[in-house]
């Protein structure tokens, strides 16, 4: 069974956009991703994950863990039915702040300031 390839592109300070399963193989460049990104938000875009393991749904439990420790926000975008259904029965979908594009959440946290 082919492994499917996963790609993270940086595509603004504290904006991540991931592309392919977040799956056991894939957690490590997926945590030294999200600990190089230092800006008080990260966002994740999950636009291009079709779907994630137990692994990958403990390495974002995780990054979320060590975002908050540190007074840092995670938010998730472009979550797709699949990955969601998982969130809620792992029961993880009320940690996450999640917008349904990425323009929504950047518009949120630009908007945040100004309110």
């Amino acid at each position: 069974m082919a492994i499917e390839p996963f790609q993270i592109e940086v595509l603004d300070r504290g904006v991540l956009s991931l592309r392919g399963p977040l799956t056991m193989e894939n957690v490590p460049p997926f945590l030294n991703a999200v600990r190089r990104e230092g800006a008080p938000t990260m966002i994740l875009d999950f636009t291009g994950v079709p779907y994630l393991d137990s692994s990958g749904l403990g390495s974002l439990v995780s990054a979320y863990t060590s975002c908050a420790k540190s007074g840092r926000r995670v938010a998730l975008t472009g979550v797709n039915k699949r990955v969601l259904k998982v969130f809620e029965i792992t029961k993880v979908e009320r940690i996450f702040l999640m917008f349904p594009t990425l323009s929504d959440a950047l518009e949120a946290f630009t908007n945040a300031g100004t309110a």
